[in-house]
């Protein structure tokens, strides 16, 4: 990984980068010879203008005067046509390395555990995917290959210039230490200001996706002049950190026209006092060198602007691969395919925790019959959702095992799991697309008449059909044109046709209104017949008709039967949550 102390150039990390440019590498040839014509045709413009001048121009003779100045032009015209192909073919190359990285990052990302989606920012994640790697696309388009050619313009000028005159290249050579360090400095610095400017990018960006997808907890609890508040210190720390790469091109840039002035100034002097005496020194020599100097001091200013490039995208080349390098997947080890499972579940001794040493679930045994509806009450961070997710292999578990069907999940593909367990969740996700699409999520094997024929089953297909477009109503961003109750009837009807063997459902009827429920109540009933079900219920009402009933408390099972069983025990742990709940029921009535 880059490191922000100033380093100037990571190679390790350059070398990563260069990687995905194998696949091109005709392209990469090809924009390297460009490179180097580029170079020939630079250093003869300047050449055919002293000729111009010395043996056209002072003898007078037209003819060769015309000669040189039409060489002149030619020369220009390749250099032109070389330079077009140049900058085309690298922001290609640029362009295909960004698409191949955000592949591979997004596919990388996709099977990440949920842990490390508890602990990340969404906004600096979207910054990766989005903002940085296209910064990395510079690399190619402004910052490597321009440098490259740069550096090869200056390589061939400073032998042409010791071939033509030694003394007029010493005066040339001994003003370029100077640049150099400057520029080496300004490199440093500017490696060291791009790396917060990409900090407070993250930030800034986190900031605003948070804010925009929560704002209506901020306008409810009025926190507007609060939150813009804070939006406005990150706003001063992002505009502080462009400031100081600002403030190091004030200081760059003006010392390095200051020096090719002084040069050209030397130039003109030494060469004009040589060419009056008679000497080997010309007028149009004098006249290239000057072209020579700026040709060699104008790329070195241009590459140290194109090393911010360079460092930019270095920079966010860093932060991309350091969620490429991260390992955060649950292995996925399992040779075993579920076809056909009856639904038998078996949690032995199970033992979990989110954070090390601090245990959620504490020797968790559990016996759940094929076809059978299970219920998982408790109080609130008994780890009853914690069981689901598990079961799913969304993480992994401390201890134990879990059996599926006498399998142990850990065996299984988990693509495999997961397509035999369907979950509707409390908080329902929706695209910002059709209705039809957020229930088949595209899956080719479930047709439109499918979903039709699942809705009527369940009875959600009147409440669907009654939306502008029916099936193809676009439901906006998080479902926001439809109710709660209207997306979980949504949710339950994507978990029915996926037609899974085990179906959890997590809080399904927590946050919908009394008429929502009675449709939700009814499609539980029809999706849960005939295969084994975990439904984790706040309304213990709902749950009444529940084959077993397990009670949890602080990560353990403390009492386990069905509703009559559990209600008849004193001092009970489910009779008290049912009585607690029955009484708030009937004061609010």
């Amino acid at each position: 990984m880059a490191d922000s102390k100033g380093n100037a150039f990571d190679f390790g990390l350059f070398k990563k980068l260069l990687s995905y440019t194998r696949p091109y590498k005709g392209r990469m040839y090809f924009v390297g010879l460009s490179a180097i014509l580029i170079s020939v045709f630079a250093v003869l413009r300047p050449i055919y203008i002293e000729y111009a001048m010395d043996k056209g121009m002072q003898p007078k003779d037209m003819d060769t005067l015309l000669y040189y100045i039409g060489l002149s032009f030619l020369v220009l015209l390749g250099e032109s046509l070389f330079q077009l192909v140049f900058i085309y073919f690298a922001n290609w190359l640029g362009q295909q390395v960004v698409l191949d990285i955000r592949t591979k990052l997004f596919n990388h990302m996709i099977y990440f555990k949920k842990q490390y989606y508890d602990k990340s920012a969404v906004g600096r994640l979207v910054t990766r995917a989005v903002n940085d790697i296209e910064t990395i696309s510079s690399i190619f388009s402004q910052g490597l290959f321009m440098i490259i050619s740069d550096l090869l313009k200056m390589l061939v000028i400073a032998g042409v210039m010791l071939y033509k005159s030694w003394q007029l290249s010493l005066i040339v050579f001994v003003i370029l230490p100077f640049i150099l360090y400057a520029t080496r400095v300004f490199q440093r610095k500017m490696k060291v200001a791009f790396e917060e400017v990409r900090t407070q990018v993250a930030n800034l960006n986190s900031f605003v996706q948070e804010r925009v997808t929560g704002m209506k907890i901020v306008q409810i609890f009025s926190r507007e002049r609060i939150e813009r508040e804070k939006f406005n210190d990150i706003n001063q720390k992002h505009m502080r950190a462009w400031n100081k790469t600002v403030w190091y091109n004030s200081i760059f840039f003006p010392i390095a026209e200051m020096v090719t002035s002084i040069t050209i100034g030397l130039l003109v002097w030494y060469g004009g006092l040589r060419a009056v005496e008679n000497d080997v020194i010309t007028i149009g020599l004098v006249t290239a060198f000057i072209q020579f100097s700026q040709m060699l001091f104008t790329p070195l200013r241009q590459i140290a602007d194109k090393f911010n490039t360079l460092q930019m995208g270095m920079v966010a080349a860093n932060r991309v691969f350091g969620i490429l390098d991260t390992e955060a997947r649950i292995k996925d080890e399992g040779t075993q395919e579920l076809s056909s499972i009856k639904g038998d579940i078996s949690f032995q001794d199970v033992r979990f925790s989110y954070v090390e040493g601090e245990e959620v679930l504490r020797g968790i045994n559990l016996e759940v019959a094929a076809g059978e509806t299970v219920a998982i009450v408790g109080s609130t961070g008994a780890g009853k959702s914690t069981i689901i997710n598990l079961l799913s292999r969304f993480y992994e578990i401390d201890s134990g095992r879990i059996l599926i069907d006498g399998v142990d999940i850990k065996d299984v593909k988990i693509a495999s799991l997961r397509e035999e367990i369907a979950v509707v969740l409390q908080d329902v996700f929706l695209f910002a697309d059709s209705i039809l699409n957020n229930i088949t999520l595209k899956s080719p094997g479930i047709s439109e008449e499918d979903v039709v024929n699942a809705a009527k089953t369940i009875g959600v297909d009147k409440f669907i059909s009654s939306l502008p477009n029916g099936y193809h109503y676009n439901v906006k961003e998080r479902g926001a044109m439809l109710s709660s109750g209207q997306r979980q009837l949504i949710s339950f009807l994507r978990a029915y046709v996926s037609n899974p063997s085990i179906l959890v459902l997590d809080e399904a009827t927590s946050s919908v209104d009394s008429n929502s429920e009675h449709l939700i109540q009814k499609a539980i009933n029809k999706i849960t017949k005939g295969r084994t079900s975990i439904v984790i219920a706040h309304r213990l009402a709902t749950i009444k008709k529940a084959d077993k009933i397990i009670v949890m408390e602080k990560g353990q099972i403390v009492e386990m039967g069905n509703h009559k069983s559990l209600l008849a025990k004193e001092d009970g742990y489910y009779r008290k949550l049912y009585e607690v709940q029955f009484a708030a029921n009937q004061e609010s009535v």
